[in-house]
């Protein structure tokens, strides 16, 4: 084999894993984006600002692992910062000694502390101070020790999808009306246009190619049953045929989506930490994926002003087993904080 093409079957490696690993494939695109040399967004945080829980820092189970931030919004004109509620929130967990990922999906309807002390959905949070106040939301609530996120806009995942020839997908016949009716709204805020010309109407279930905003319009719906739980495994489905399409595609194709994305994306990630996880990215394996709060211990209901929210019944009790999805962790103990968020919730919900 020529050094040629073990590049060109490395590189392709690594697009093709960043694909798997990561929602809207927003980590690859971001490791890929320093080989290429493209430039992105940039909207840094604050590191001294980001809220920590006090016992964090001191849990040694957490030592070894990475933990990123990811978020796709609701975001139509490449405006990447606060003023944009996150429509998808889920958080990527790297051992770094195994190369294992595991994946939670923070429900974005969960009422929680939104970083400022202030309770509502806590897709608020972005929309409110950004992706620092957001990040700051996940550690609070979680027990987390986030300080790295990447965010995606709309037109990024519309990009992905068209970039590959579309993918495949089962559409229900419940879906049909609220994915034509997602497509109609998805115009631009600022020139008052539609995202894409790419406005087909799906007019029946089964089977078939979805293009760009077809797809991005199917992993917005939530008003079937399985509300906002259902919403998310429709983005995880959506993510498996991206996966499926970009493992047949060529070189040239991944690199033209890539090409295609990065203007949709930000981070606060700089050149040497992104390096620090692309040298041990063929390691990568995602091996778990889950939902917060969890199936077991979450009810819906309405919460005052907040309307319709996903509850957690504890968020203590969810934190714990948080912690063992996520580090192995058999006996956690919430920090004294989350245990005040749970107690405040309880009270706002009679949970």
């Amino acid at each position: 084999m020529t050094s040629k093409k073990r590049k060109a079957r490395k590189r392709r490696r690594i697009i093709l894993f960043a694909v798997e690993m990561v929602a809207l494939v927003v980590l690859g695109v971001v490791l890929w984006a320093v080989m290429k040399q493209t430039s992105m967004q940039k909207i840094n945080v604050k590191e001294e600002d980001i809220v920590i829980n006090d016992t964090v820092e001191n849990n040694v189970a957490m030592k070894g692992y990475r933990n990123i931030a990811l978020f796709g919004l609701d975001a139509r004109d490449k405006n990447l910062g606060k003023g944009n509620r996150s429509d998808t929130i889920m958080i990527a967990s790297i051992n770094l000694d195994t190369g294992e990922v595991k994946l939670c999906s923070v429900y974005r309807d969960t009422y929680m502390n939104l970083g400022n002390d202030k309770y509502s959905k806590c897709n608020a949070a972005y929309a409110s101070g950004g992706p620092e106040q957001a990040i700051s939301m996940l550690n609070m609530n979680l027990d987390m020790n986030i300080t790295d996120y990447v965010s995606i806009g709309f037109n990024g995942m519309i990009d992905v999808v068209n970039s590959l020839g579309g993918v495949e997908i089962d559409i229900r016949e419940d879906e049909i009306k609220n994915l034509n009716d997602y497509q109609a709204s998805m115009f631009s805020t600022e020139t008052k246009e539609r995202l894409t010309d790419d406005y087909v109407k799906v007019t029946q279930p089964g089977l078939q190619t979805l293009n760009g905003l077809q797809a991005t319009a199917y992993c917005r719906i939530r008003y079937t049953a399985g509300d906002d739980f259902k919403r998310a495994e429709r983005q995880r489905t959506v993510l498996l045929a991206i996966l499926e399409k970009a493992k047949t595609a060529s070189v040239g194709t991944l690199n033209d989506t890539l090409d295609k994305v990065l203007p949709n994306v930000a981070t606060n990630l700089d050149t040497k930490e992104m390096l620090s996880v692309l040298k041990d990215l063929a390691s990568y394996k995602v091996v778990a994926t889950d939902g917060f709060p969890f199936e077991t211990n979450r009810v819906t209901g309405k919460v005052g002003k907040a309307g319709s929210c996903v509850i957690p019944t504890s968020l203590e009790d969810n934190v714990v087993l948080l912690h063992k999805f996520f580090f192995e962790q058999e006996e956690y103990t919430p920090s004294k904080s989350v245990s005040n968020y749970s107690a405040r919730v309880s009270s706002d919900t009679g949970r």
